[in-house]
């Protein structure tokens, strides 16, 4: 079961625009990420626990797991 989450997510920068496929972190939520085109550095939206459940084509991956349980 703990292997049945979806470990990539390509995350859009909501400044530029620019996308990038990044490996989520499994244990833990990433609260900022610098964009590699433009530097911009992103926080999570009010309410979201990090920036890949925001700004990211699919959730954490322990978002993930709970909406499985």
């Amino acid at each position: 079961m703990a292997d049945s989450f979806i470990k990539e997510s390509i995350i859009t920068c909501p400044e530029c625009a620019h996308q990038e496929t990044e490996k989520m972190p499994i244990d833990t939520c990433q609260w900022f990420y610098e964009c590699k085109s433009c530097g911009a550095v992103i926080k999570p939206k009010l309410g979201d626990c990090c920036v890949f459940c925001s700004y990211g084509s699919v959730a954490c991956p322990s978002i993930q797991l709970k909406k499985e349980n």
